[in-house]
């Protein structure tokens, strides 16, 4: 004869709620290497500047954050097949993107700067003629340089999947310069003196949340960002990573609309 076991009401009750916790947490693509946004600490832990934004939000929204790493130009296949519900790694909207993707309001500006040797032969962008230059392969970095490369007569573009290998590279003389996002690159060479940005490219970009178009989340998700603007948490952060305070007009600060909407 089969015996019945009685599973007693509380554990049903938990395991339901693990599952249901489980199945609202929001799925996160992040191009970790990328300080000061996003990187793994001395512990290996995940932070950074728009790692603790979407913490924040997800709470918030009272939904767990499930993070999965991989390389800036795979962020984009991966939202689009809506494997990923968001994607993170200092991603600037474009018209292009948005063709696409769909995007939060924006909550950093971000312009590109280009970084040489503190004490190399190049102290201008000028200089740059007929040498090679890094950029990060599906940045801004890589758009503007690209374009630029005719005007400026650089050599040859070399394309990296994170931000340290092309420093690596500035630094062993294998290139002459990065160009990369300028908070980014102040906060990598903060505390590295050999290193030098020698021409900021105003493009006004910003940066945002990216989301599959239609995402169910993308509404609710923006809410949340205006709230942390209004209520000063969002200029909290920005404190918190790059030892500065936002400007009143920045993107950080003004609350905006959707792009595109």
């Amino acid at each position: 004869m089969n015996k019945i076991r009685i599973v007693p009401l509380t554990a049903v009750v938990l395991a339901l709620a693990s599952l249901t916790s489980q199945a609202a947490s929001i799925q996160v693509v992040v191009n970790q290497a990328n300080p000061p946004y996003e990187f793994e600490d001395s512990n290996g832990v995940l932070t950074g500047f728009e790692v603790d934004v979407v913490k924040t939000v997800a709470q918030r929204l009272n939904k767990g954050v499930e993070f999965s790493s991989m390389p800036f130009n795979m962020l984009f296949a991966s939202v689009q097949s809506g494997r990923a519900d968001i994607a993170i790694g200092g991603i600037t909207i474009t018209a292009k993107r948005l063709e696409n993707v769909a995007f939060s309001q924006p909550f950093i500006d971000s312009n590109q700067c280009v970084t040489t040797l503190a004490k190399g032969d190049v102290q201008g962008i000028a200089q740059l003629e007929g040498r090679d230059v890094g950029v990060i392969t599906g940045t801004v970095g890589e758009i503007w340089a690209s374009k630029a490369q005719k005007e400026r007569a650089f050599n040859d573009i070399r394309r990296y999947d994170g931000n340290i290998d092309p420093m690596m590279d500035l630094a062993s003389g294998r290139t002459s310069a990065t160009i990369n996002d300028c908070p980014i690159t102040a906060w990598y060479i903060k505390d590295k003196p050999q290193f030098k940005i020698i021409h900021e490219v105003a493009t006004g970009d910003k940066n945002a949340l990216m989301l599959p178009r239609n995402s169910p989340l993308l509404e609710q998700v923006n809410q949340e960002i205006g709230r942390m603007k209004a209520d000063g948490s969002m200029a909290g952060l920005y404190r918190k990573w790059f030892n500065a305070q936002a400007h009143a007009d920045s993107s950080t600060v003004k609350i905006e609309p959707i792009p595109g909407h």
